[in-house]
């Protein structure tokens, strides 16, 4: 079957005042249908900024989509006027945004919140959206779901609202799902429970995700395939067995071993294995590969040429001059 999600050199910038941010810098993904893809890298790397761009909702200005295609079920969604994007937009195509609390709006009930989105795209009366409302609170978990519809935001806490996001996100059973941090700030125990509420809806609404995270445990647990993202780039992708068994870019290397493990003993005197040197300015980014000033295996040609991502073994791609 062909991928449901296919991003092709896709590349989102933001002017500032003080010069143009490569946020998104030529990438290439692929989502198959039923799986879920999970996306990898620190803070700041271009995670959220690629699902924005998926769903068009990158802010304008100071962002904008420069380069690229979306293709979405074989359809350029950068080709679609806003109108039809809105029709998409929670429909076929949904999102589970980062913090809860703020994605929210504080002074509408919950009910009320999830049964919108079933009017505006179902075109259900107001009885029977709240009826489905009810039904999708009672499926992702919530208990006394007629009761708790009528509460606010601020009434819940952080997992059930994350489970709120979820009924809202699945009430249309769209065909692909983004969901940003969706465990972030939630205790371990909340953790396990919203990624195997995601994994059980998957299977039973048939979406396909995109799980955005910088835990790689959570990617190792719920994901059919990972990639890994550096300064707007993806450095790797791959099968999650492969990039865990055998990561083959310095810089998933170093995220793989900065990852705590009983019975090891760090390397030096620090209590971690730590990537050296922090994330480049994206206002200032180094000649060749973004990665080279903290690569302990770096080049001549790092810093001369951007390293092309290419296909090392079938469907494992890497990033890296060392593999050309």
């Amino acid at each position: 079957m062909p991928p449901i999600l296919q991003i092709k050199n896709l590349s989102t910038h933001f002017e500032t005042a003080r010069g143009t941010v490569k946020a998104v810098d030529g990438v290439d993904l692929c989502v198959n249908e039923g799986d879920t893809l999970g996306i990898a890298g620190e803070s700041g790397c271009g995670k959220t900024v690629l699902a924005l761009s998926v769903m068009r909702l990158v802010p304008r200005p100071p962002g904008r989509i420069v380069s690229g295609r979306i293709l979405f079920e074989g359809e350029d969604l950068l080709a679609f006027p806003e109108e039809e994007m809105r029709r998409i937009r929670g429909k076929r195509i949904s999102m589970i945004f980062q913090e809860p609390m703020s994605s929210l709006n504080p002074v509408f009930r919950i009910g009320d919140q999830v049964a919108e989105t079933l009017r505006l795209h179902e075109g259900l009366s107001s009885a029977e959206a709240h009826h489905r409302a009810v039904e999708m609170l009672r499926l992702v978990g919530i208990p006394a779901p007629e009761t708790r519809a009528r509460d606010y935001p601020h009434q819940m806490s952080g997992g059930m609202r994350q489970r709120v996001m979820i009924a809202m996100a699945l009430s249309c059973r769209p065909r692909l799902m983004l969901a940003d941090e969706p465990t972030t700030a939630l205790d371990v125990t909340i953790q396990a429970q919203i990624l195997e509420l995601i994994q059980g809806l998957k299977r039973e609404v048939g979406t396909s995700v995109v799980l955005i995270t910088h835990d790689l445990g959570v990617i190792a647990e719920a994901a059919q395939a990972a990639a890994v993202m550096y300064a707007g780039w993806v450095v790797e992708q791959g099968p999650v067995e492969r990039i865990f068994s055998s990561p083959l870019h310095p810089y998933t290397v170093g995220l793989m071993n900065s990852i705590p493990r009983i019975g090891r003993r760090p390397a030096g005197n620090g209590y971690l294995n730590v990537i050296p040197g922090t994330i480049p300015n994206l206002l200032e980014l180094p000649s060749g590969c973004k990665f080279r000033d903290r690569c302990a295996r770096v080049m001549p040609v790092c810093a001369e040429k951007k390293p092309a991502l290419l296909e090392k073994t079938p469907g494992h791609s890497v990033r890296c001059w060392l593999y050309v």
